[in-house]
């Protein structure tokens, strides 16, 4: 049966230890032993003290012997009843032991207490703000995701798609959604943005592409106009159009913006109320997810986050890693000075400990049970004996020294009551 791997200088220093304590404890029974001999039948009252005080040494030493050797095996290989106990009982007391810590120990008022005064943040805080300490969680953090990253592979974002998200998004109505959100945008004005920059980039392309966009108009041009005439024209539609988008970028309140305002609320009224509107959403919907290339797009776009993040995270002066260790260090400066915030996490890291061992403190304190159960009897013996058997010896020391106390003790009440 399985064992724990001892340490082998540690046992041999255990047991050498156990074998200095228990020649010191066999040498006083047989000194003991030598003065009985020595002095029996000697005439004299400090004779008879001195032998009856041996005499009970013996006794005492025997007695605490036969009571540590009990514990571990038969004293002299005699199976007395009631001896060898940790070998025959080892399992009910390991279930002992085990209600034992869960009793005593995994209490949800010492758990909380003990993790609070732990200060376990104050102390994350200091540990933190070290720019090494932080620095090496940085690092940690990094390779454990870059080589987490590295494991995802292709056919791994293809079947989350296909067999996850794409069968969610054909349960999941996208009409209220979609009428929610652009409500919520449009009532907040978060549209705005987009707006300024999708105009500040068509004005730019205007401005640079003036011939693209002469080209294009051009073709559309009636063959029976002059080219003169066309060319005129689109000419002026092209510094019309820069002067219409600047317009529009520059001025809030232009008609236009207005306009798509109105137009922008009244698409997210339909969604949420309009059966017809709703229902072509839903067809979009169907449409965009049968098209083969959303599964090429979202692998397409997985590869450009992971190779770019992988990128930052490998290098050590990567925008991610800094961006990690300005974040820890703001968070490590907040801790030492937020009492409050202190006191929240301590509480936290609490109920979090106090809820693990509340759900899983059976398991815990089982794994006493379970492990020694699957020792051998005799081999858990020896090894808990070499562990504590050095103290135990102590006992029949002890037992050797009070027993002749005793005894002496006992040779002159009889001798007062003679």
């Amino acid at each position: 049966m399985p064992m724990i791997t001892p340490d082998p200088g540690a046992d041999e220093e255990r047991r050498r230890g156990l074998r200095r304590m228990r020649t010191v404890a066999v040498s006083l029974l047989v000194f003991a032993a030598v003065v009985y001999a020595a002095t029996l039948g000697r005439e004299g009252e400090v004779w008879g003290f001195v032998n009856a005080g041996a005499e009970a040494s013996m006794v005492g030493a025997i007695a605490d012997w036969f009571a540590v050797t009990a514990l571990f095996k038969h004293p002299l290989g005699i199976p007395i009843p009631h001896t060898a106990l940790i070998p025959k009982r080892k399992d009910e007391l390991g279930k002992g032991l085990e209600e034992f810590v869960g009793e005593n120990f995994l209490q949800e008022d010492i758990i909380r207490e003990r993790v609070v005064a732990a200060a376990i943040s104050e102390r994350a805080g200091d540990w933190l703000s070290d720019p090494a300490n932080a620095r090496r969680v940085v690092d940690e953090v990094s390779e454990v995701a870059a080589i987490a990253l590295g494991k995802v592979r292709d056919e791994h974002i293809a079947d989350l798609v296909t067999e996850a998200f794409v069968p969610r998004f054909r349960e999941e109505p996208i009409a209220p959604l979609l009428g929610t959100l652009l409500t919520e945008l449009v009532s907040d004005d978060l549209h705005h943005g987009v707006v300024d920059l999708a105009l500040e980039e068509l004005h730019r392309w205007l401005v640079h592409n003036g011939d693209t966009f002469i080209d294009v108009l051009a073709e559309r041009a009636p063959w029976w106009a002059p080219p003169r005439l066309n060319e005129a024209v689109t000419q002026r539609l092209h510094l019309e159009a820069i002067r219409w988008v600047a317009d529009i970028r520059d001025n809030p309140d232009h008609h236009a913006r207005e306009a798509l305002d109105s137009m922008l609320r009244q698409l997210g009224q339909d969604l949420l109320t309009d059966p017809a509107t709703q229902e072509r959403a839903e067809r979009f919907k169907e449409r965009l997810l049968d098209h083969p290339q959303v599964v090429t797009t979202a692998i397409s776009l997985w590869k450009a986050m992971r190779s770019a993040l992988l990128s930052s995270m490998r290098d050590r002066e990567g925008a991610v890693r800094k961006r990690l260790l300005v974040e820890l260090k703001a968070f490590a400066d907040r801790i030492r000075s937020d009492e409050a915030l202190r006191s929240k996490l301590d509480k936290a890291a609490a109920d979090v400990a106090v809820f693990t061992v509340s759900r899983y403190g059976a398991e815990l304190t089982a794994v006493i049970t379970h492990t020694i159960e699957r020792w051998d009897g005799k081999e858990a013996a020896r090894r808990i004996e070499l562990h504590v058997g050095r103290d135990l010896q102590f006992i029949r020391i002890n037992g050797t020294i009070v027993g002749g106390l005793v005894g002496v003790l006992i040779h002159a009440i009889s001798l007062m009551v003679k």
